[in-house]
Order: structure tokens, then sequence, then C-alpha cells
């Protein structure tokens, strides 16, 4: 029993890297000493507790470098949705003292952007129109700024589509207009180059699973000089602005994780579009009437194809059953019977949004399973077809 589930793991295709990524054999290597010998509490002052504080800085000092930020600018949390909720809630708490109760977003953020944005007393949203190339316009963000606004919070890239966004005009305007700018940067982390200095970000968010580290840590950057209220409230631990623990085992996994990423970031983008590109030729030749879903400017692993005529879940249902793993929308909203609110926001219909599955490659992938995917897939398509 045991060797038939380990050749049925060994054969399946994972496709679904946005929603999470196998753990790095660098993040786990890092992590071991920290979940057995050096097990110490970070705040404790005694050599063991020494030894785990000294291992959670040298952490922030590398992703710090990895993110072109200051090591002091660098806040852990316990994901990108805690990461997320911090940034728009402390900033949206700080800037109501000031008068400011408006955010502005994009309709097609991440649900814990959406959520939070729409939790908020007192507050009201405006929700940025996307394009169908999926893509926000920094211009409509100038005309919808107003002088009540306390933050824009704006995805770095879409974690459906892929779509990078227009980053460095969109903090253009927001520092001209001397508004706090806050972005998601949960799928772009560990897939782009990111300066959050260079681009005049205040505020990121990345969450360590989608990069090869381990689920449950994430990091909140803080432009110096900014001070959104907290959101947990405890000890004194991350400059007694985030209470809690520190997971020093999650935290060191991630360091170790972003680092090999941003390493070789230049090869892994060119290896996986590569392999992207392979696979979306591939199909939208072998599928007649299918079209990708966005521009093409987005991460190097992401395709989001509309399969008109098929039922998504029940191609998904399919795939699976000859081990491939791909997904219908965000991993977040697996179960909801509502279509994409993403391929809703760039104007598809129900019914063709239902339609569409988003398939994101990573750094395990390989040119045979492309190939082992494009001889499954147009079959899968077919069958449902004449059903």
């Amino acid at each position: 029993m045991k060797q038939h589930l380990k050749n049925e793991i060994r054969n399946v295709i994972y496709a679904d890297n946005a929603a999470t990524t196998p753990l790095s054999k660098a993040a786990l290597s890092a992590m071991l000493p920290y979940l057995t010998e050096d097990y110490g509490n970070a705040s404790a002052l005694y050599s063991l507790g020494r030894r785990t504080r000294k291992a959670v800085e040298q952490a922030r000092d590398c992703i710090a470098a990895c993110l072109g930020a200051d090591p002091e600018e660098i806040y852990f949390t316990s994901c990108g949705t805690e990461s997320d909720n911090w940034a728009i809630n402390g900033m949206a708490q700080q800037r109501a003292k000031s008068g400011c109760h408006r955010i502005v977003t994009s309709a097609f953020e991440h649900h814990a952007v959406l959520h939070t944005c729409a939790a908020l007393p007192g507050f009201s949203v405006t929700y940025l129109p996307v394009h169908k190339d999926g893509y926000v316009c920094p211009e409509e963000l100038r005309a919808a700024l107003t002088p009540d606004t306390a933050l824009v919070s704006i995805m770095y890239a879409n974690n459906e589509l892929g779509t990078i966004q227009p980053i460095d005009e969109v903090a253009a305007v927001c520092r001209a207009a001397q508004v706090p700018f806050h972005t998601d940067a949960v799928q772009a982390a560990g897939h782009l180059p990111i300066h959050v200095h260079q681009e005049r970000i205040d505020l990121l968010s990345l969450s360590a699973h989608k990069f090869g580290g381990p689920k449950g840590t994430g990091v909140l950057y803080i432009r110096r000089g900014l001070h959104p209220a907290p959101l947990l409230h405890g000890g004194a631990q991350e400059q007694g602005k985030r209470g809690g623990t520190e997971n020093v085992a999650g935290i060191v996994g991630m360091a170790a994780a972003l680092k090999e990423r941003t390493d070789s970031l230049p090869a892994d983008a060119v290896r996986i579009s590569s392999l992207r590109n392979q696979l979306e030729n591939g199909l939208l030749a072998a599928i007649p009437g299918s079209f990708r879903n966005g521009g093409t400017r987005r991460l190097p692993g992401h395709l989001n194809l509309c399969l008109p005529g098929i039922d998504g879940e029940a191609l998904l249902l399919m795939l699976d059953q000859v081990g491939i793993c791909a997904s219908s929308g965000s991993a977040c909203t697996a179960g909801s019977i509502d279509p994409s609110h993403v391929l809703r926001a760039i104007g598809l219909s129900d019914k063709l949004a239902r339609s569409s599955l988003r398939f994101s490659l990573g750094v395990q992938n390989t040119p045979a399973e492309i190939e082992r995917m494009l001889s499954c897939i147009p079959a899968a398509v077919k069958r449902l077809q004449a059903l």
C-alpha cells in the first residue's frame, strides 16, 4: 500500500503552484535545527533563546536584501492574508485620525484585500475597473484619488491571470498624491525581481509557501516612517507591532527559500516561461475555440485558459484521475459555487468564467510533464464534449 501511494505521488504532475509550492530542500534543511535542538523562544535571554533570536534576525536581513528593503522594515506574520489585513486595517486606523476614510483598490484583488476593505467600519471603498487584458490603468487611479483617500492597495501580480500590474506607475501616482501604497505581492515574490525602495512601495505583503517556503509564515514590509496600527496585540515581538511568539523554523525556512528563488530567478523565469508557452501553444492548437484569459505581461508560470462549452470543475476532476493538478481559480475560493470574480472583472460571462482553468508551473516542472499534459488535456476535453 505504501509503495502504491509513493508511485501515485511520483506520477502526479503538479501544475497548481499559484495555490502552493513544494517545500524546497534548502528551506527544509534550514528549518530542521529549529524544529529539534534549537527550539528556544527567541525572546528568552539564555543562550538557547539567543541562538534562535540570532537566526530570526539573520533571516530578516536576508529577506530585506532580497526585497531591496532595510531589515527594520521587515515584519514577520503568519501568512499573506494576515499581512494584507494588517496593512489595510493598520493604515486605515492611522489615516482616519487625519480625516481620511476612503480606500482605493481594484476589482480583481485577492479576497484577503477585498473582504478586509469591505469590513472597514466608516470607510468607503473605490474599486478600479480591470480591463479585459487583466491590468489596471494608472490614469484611472489618478482620477479616483480624493483628498480623503487613506490608502491604495493594488496587487503586484494577479493570482488567477498572472498579469503583472504597472507597479512603478501606480506607485508614482500615489507618491505624487501623498497617499500610502500597499501591494499584495504574494504571487510575485520569488518569481519576479522586487526592489521596494526603487519601486517606491510603502507596504508589501508576501507568503512563504508561494515560493518554496513553509506554510504559515509571511512578511509585511512597512516603509520606514509609516506606523500602521497593530493588528495583533500581545507581547513586544516585531518591534512591539506584532505580538506573538516567532515561528523561528518557519521564518528561517522562508528566508532560505526566498534567497534560493531570488538567486536563480533569471534562469528559472526563462525556463518556466518556455514550458508555459509550450503548454499554451499546444493546448490552443489542439482545442478548437479555446483562448487565453489576460494579457502577455504575466508571471512566468501562469496560464489561464477558457474552454467554451466545458465545465471547468468537471474537467479538473477528469485531469485529477490522470494525475494532473490544476485549478479553476484561487485556492482560497475552492468550494465556492460562484464564478471567479477575477474573470468576471475582465468581462467574461459567468458561463465562460466557469469554463476556464488555471495552470501554474513551477521550478519542479519538466518538458516531459508538458508533453504528458498536452496528450491528456485535449483528450479529456473531447470526452467531456461527447457527454
